[in-house]
């Protein structure tokens, strides 16, 4: 169980980072940890995922004005993506997600029960434009990322004070003829209250053995690609894609 939740928690860090540039945003939720453990470099998969699914729910507020922020890091990546340009600034985004109690709980697949409430997270997403649009041009290529921090906090149920959560980690994707065939996260340095730190520390440490994300990371980062800068290209031109 302890795993389990640690690995619900880093999820939920490394998917907030990720998602607002690599999946669907209308309120997706975080990735489920595999019910077994996955061999590292696991390659991707064809079928569906909860990281792909539209999610009709009406958006807060505070989820709207953090999509409204993110949309012009979506549209640097895609366009760095489509025309392979490996000139001109790096990729440098702050960012802000907010996961809903239910859609952690989601992610737990009802096995385990989540014992806090939201988690708000935020970083400054760093990638090199090069690397990007190596990955799209080269016949294989590894995209390497430099440490990213992420700060998240976890809203206690019982009380008006979150947990504070402090997370390093620094993915690692590799492609082939421009399509992501596997990926790993590669957690570091984490520090949080001592009621969650060991939560954190098996979750992690159970990743960085067996690469359970790892999968979850091809699949964001091709339906990104594909997909969601289609929408953005369509978003852009006023045309809905096809």
């Amino acid at each position: 169980m302890r795993c389990a939740i640690g690995l619900a928690i880093a999820a939920a860090s490394f998917s907030f980072i990720v998602l607002p540039v690599l999946a669907a945003d209308e309120g997706a939720s975080p990735p489920s940890p595999a019910p077994t453990a996955s061999p590292p470099a696991t390659p991707a998969q064809p079928e569906s995922t909860p990281l792909t699914d539209e999610d009709k729910r009406e958006p807060t507020p505070d989820e709207k004005a953090e999509k409204e922020a993110r949309k012009e890091c979506k549209k640097t990546i895609c366009d760095i993506l489509a025309t392979r340009d490996p000139n001109g600034s790096d990729v440098a985004c702050d960012i802000t997600k907010t996961w809903r109690e239910e859609d952690i709980a989601k992610m737990l697949g009802g096995k385990i029960t989540w014992p806090w409430g939201k988690a708000v997270c935020e970083s400054k997403l760093e990638i090199k434009r090069a690397d990007l649009a190596k990955a799209m041009s080269e016949p294989e290529y590894e995209v390497a990322l430099e440490p990213q921090k992420v700060s998240c906090t976890l809203a206690q149920k019982d009380s008006d004070e979150p947990y504070a959560v402090k997370i390093t980690l620094a993915p690692k994707v590799k492609f082939k003829d421009g399509k992501a065939i596997e990926a790993s996260i590669n957690w570091g340095e984490a520090s949080a209250p001592l009621l969650v730190y060991p939560l954190i520390y098996a979750g992690t440490g159970l990743d960085n053995q067996t690469n359970v994300l790892g999968p979850q990371v091809v699949r964001m980062v091709n339906a990104f690609a594909t997909r969601k800068c289609a929408e953005v290209k369509a978003e852009l031109s006023g045309a809905k894609p096809n």
